[in-house]
């Protein structure tokens, strides 16, 4: 996707667009998502497409990735179940009111405050899991109560036409829509004015997508890639690590916006965690792994030639790897050594399967190697050396930290996804997804008192008397303080009484 080339609009594609973002709003003004009993059945629904459509899901994710039939039930259909089962599960407990305790100051009034939708909502999907990455957010988008338009990659164009003809058949289609189409579309999509914007792909369209959301003041979450480093000390296990890193890199070819994407360690650490890597590629892949029913393919040739520029122009040495194949998209899982940490593979996110490797002299040097850097979408640590992995914790930034293996992390419904800086902003899955989604709206309902009768109420009025304005003042500064909230100490009072009528009684009996 390049929107920021994509100048030419089509006007008539324009004006349907805007009729379909206008159908949407009507829709969303009825109040017809906001009911929670709707909310469910559609959710219900988006589980019913997964779970009855499970064979076109794999077959569209073979011919737009050869993605392995292991990698698509795991990382996109099972995923996904579990993601809408989770909504399901939890959805009245999200959307239900959050009373506030009131005070002294307001013992008489009503205060809350309770997750509300957007309203319409664009959603824009990536290519490398086509399917989770459009429809995650959808599932939060449905829980928070809005409208949506999905807008599938072109990259991956089986899984988008599975998508718009499935979507459909088991969604309200007034509420829910798909959009395809290239990069043309989307910046005809942006256009508009969107209650909310969701994207997920890489940093550099992210900040189009976030330049074209602030002329409208449009609220986005982005989520986006960045370089992932992976520390690897000398206290960790070493085959355990290499099998962890190697899986981590080989999921989807390396194609995962949370793989692991150098590594930084010793030497030492260097040959012993080759050594183990060339070990675990073979029993995973055997001795010709692109033979190998276990492993994707690059999306498109335009990615294939991106990642052969790496390996063509970095000038460290091929430890590991280094075949490939341009007619099949195929590229070997490779390792890199001697890897200068100011060449082109350092700076720019590899997206494919790379792994270089750049030697530091202590976990100290490697924290510094990462915060020279921009901020990753994950750290991944392989130690058996807790304040090791805690000085990683406490002194790094990152989206997500991962000890001692890699992208499970994502895999957790009670855990937010999402980076920070150049790797995101905003986050979702679960209840992070439903809040991403809607927005916390205060209210207070105040009642016609006889308190406004107390002088301390009267001081508020004008005429503003110096000495009112004194008081008010040393009032607000202190109103924690002075205005506590007496209902959690009334049982405790109420002891205190008892306790004194009870000792009162004896004293009287003695007498």
């Amino acid at each position: 996707m390049v929107y920021a080339n994509s100048h030419v609009i089509d006007m008539e594609k324009l004006r349907r667009h805007e009729q379909t973002v206008e159908d949407l709003r009507d829709t969303f003004l009825t109040g017809k998502t906001r009911d929670v009993e709707f909310r469910l059945k559609q959710l219900k629904n988006l589980l019913r497409l997964y779970k009855e459509n499970w064979d076109r899901i794999a077959d569209a994710l073979s011919q737009d990735l050869r993605k392995p039939i292991a990698e698509a039930k795991v990382f996109e259909h099972a995923f996904l179940i579990g993601d809408v089962k989770h909504a399901i599960k939890n959805l009245r407990k999200w959307t239900k009111p959050t009373n506030v305790p009131t005070c002294l100051a307001n013992v008489s009034d009503n205060a809350w405050h309770r997750y509300e939708p957007f309203g319409t909502v664009l959603i824009i999907g990536a290519w490398n899991y086509p399917f989770m990455l459009a429809l995650m957010p959808l599932c939060a988008a449905i829980a928070g109560g809005n409208c949506a338009v999905i807008k599938p990659s072109e990259m991956s164009p089986h899984s988008a036409a599975a998508i718009a003809d499935l979507i459909p058949k088991y969604l309200d289609s007034s509420c829910y829509k798909v959009v395809t189409g290239g990069p043309e579309t989307a910046q005809e999509l942006l256009e508009e004015k969107w209650d909310f914007i969701f994207y997920t792909g890489s940093t550099t369209i992210g900040k189009v997508i976030y330049s074209a959301a602030a002329k409208q003041l449009t609220p986005v979450c982005l989520e986006l890639g960045g370089k992932s480093p992976v520390f690897v000390d000398n206290t960790a296990d070493m085959k355990k690590a290499a099998q962890r890193i190697i899986w981590g890199k080989c999921v989807n070819l390396g194609q995962t916006c949370i793989a692991p994407d150098y590594i930084i360690c010793t030497k030492e650490v260097e040959d012993n965690f080759i050594q183990e890597c060339r070990q675990v590629l073979c029993d995973y892949y055997g001795t010709n792994p692109k033979a190998s029913k276990d492993l994707a393919r690059i999306v498109n040739k335009r990615h294939f030639y991106r990642i052969l520029k790496y390996l063509a122009e970095t000038k460290g040495t091929v430890a590991v790897g280094g075949e490939h194949d341009e007619r099949e998209l195929w590229i070997e899982p490779t390792i890199l050594v001697g890897v200068d940490p100011t060449e082109p593979i350092m700076s720019e996110e590899i997206f494919g399967p790379i792994l270089p490797i750049c030697r530091v002299r202590s976990a100290d040097d490697a924290i510094n190697f990462i915060n020279r850097r921009p901020k990753p979408l994950a750290i991944y640590i392989f130690t058996n050396d807790n304040n090791t992995s805690k000085k990683f914790v406490k002194f790094t930034h990152s989206g997500s930290v991962c000890v001692n293996d890699c992208l499970y992390q994502s895999s957790l419904h009670q855990m937010p996804f999402g980076g920070v800086g150049d790797s995101g902003l905003g986050q979702y899955h679960g209840v992070f997804g439903f809040q991403t989604f809607s927005r916390p709206r205060a209210v207070l309902e105040r009642s016609y008192s006889n308190f406004e009768n107390v002088t301390a109420y009267k001081l508020r009025h004008p005429p503003y008397l110096n000495s009112h304005v004194k008081l008010n003042a040393w009032i607000v500064e202190r109103f924690d303080m002075l205005f506590v909230n007496p209902w959690p100490y009334i049982p405790y009072l109420l002891m205190f009484i008892l306790g004194l009528l009870v000792m009162f009684g004896i004293q009287k009996t003695v007498r």
